[in-house]
């Protein structure tokens, strides 16, 4: 049974404890693969689950507040053919889920960061990912980049892409790198001429080689998509009649995971959604209902390998998508 958490923060400790116990206990994982699959040691594993039976979280059942999280990750993996999902306990009343959601994020990325085997590293823009940096604990990866994947605005915020590439390279005292174009050209023209550009094609073959990437999404009500960055002689009830539900990376998908027929993705400076196919790891982080019809059309579409979110927005994902 779902329980609600009350503080806007994770006890990563119990987390754990919850994840390698259902893991091991629930889904028949074998302390060596559990090891493998959380990035800890099988020393750790195995103490770990003594500590969940010493605490009483391990008994017949898996009894904490981040049980039914641990099997919608679980199911959500399975549905989706996810190589990792993370999924957060729901805020009790009614609070914003954001900053759960950016902490489960904040705790994975500093998981997939402290990797020795991974050199580049790209980030989008948005709350969750500005958030996100927060939550992380700071660690010493001289010899990673930190790559901007999206356009710029002109609009300076916490949120914008620059600001958030900038704080997480600092964080892990690592290399960075922006990409200095507009989210969007002024037509689908040029468009064309930005990318012919020498500077432009060195960055989206920079991004292109990163070995994860997180990002953000939005819908199409008031995003800060919608607020900062659509060009002025774009409406976002066009978007919308035209079957929009959401953007990832400013492309504007509709239910079925399809680019919609407007300018406006042919205007886009950045790699494609087939670009992102290549890309080993694609995390993809959001939370909240009215996010429901885009984190479904991206999954559809098949370029998301890591999804973070909450566990209500699972819930109706899991509902939404078999309807």
């Amino acid at each position: 049974m779902s329980r609600h958490i009350k503080l806007d923060q994770i006890d990563a400790e119990e987390q754990l404890l919850v994840r390698l116990a259902w893991a091991c206990e629930i889904e028949g994982m074998t302390q060596a693969d559990a090891a493998v699959r959380f990035g800890v040691t099988r020393l750790r594993v195995n103490k770990a689950l003594n500590e969940a039976r010493r605490r009483g979280i391990l008994r017949v059942s898996v009894n904490s507040v981040f049980s039914a999280a641990a099997e919608l990750e679980w199911e959500l993996e399975r549905r989706f053919r996810l190589l990792r999902s993370v999924v957060v306990p729901s805020p009790a009343d009614q609070a914003p889920v954001t900053p759960l959601v950016s902490a489960g994020l904040g705790a994975h990325l500093g998981h997939i960061l402290a990797n020795e085997g991974l050199t580049k590293f790209g980030m989008s823009w948005g709350n969750t990912l500005n958030l996100a940096t927060r939550f992380m604990q700071p660690i010493n990866r001289p010899d990673l980049e930190i790559v901007s994947i999206m356009g710029g605005v002109s609009r300076g915020s916490d949120v914008n892409g620059y600001e958030v590439t900038t704080r997480l390279a600092d964080l892990c005292n690592a290399e960075h790198s922006f990409f200095t174009a507009p989210l969007y050209a002024s037509s689908p023209e040029s468009q064309a001429l930005f990318l012919e550009q020498d500077v432009i094609r060195e960055m989206l073959e920079k991004i292109r080689s990163c070995g994860a990437i997180a990002l953000a999404t939005g819908d199409l009500e008031s995003s800060l998509l919608v607020r900062d960055a659509l060009p002025r002689d774009v409406d976002r009830v066009d978007l919308i009649a035209k079957g929009g539900v959401g953007d990832i990376t400013g492309h504007i998908l509709d239910a079925q995971g399809e680019l919609i027929e407007h300018d406006i993705n042919r205007r886009v400076i950045g790699v494609s959604l087939d670009d992102m196919t290549k890309i080993d790891n694609v995390i993809l982080a959001a939370g909240g209902l009215h996010k429901v019809p885009i984190l479904a059309a991206a999954l559809r579409r098949g370029f998301v390998d890591t999804l973070v979110t909450d566990e209500n927005t699972a819930v109706a994902l899991l509902k939404y998508v078999d309807a």
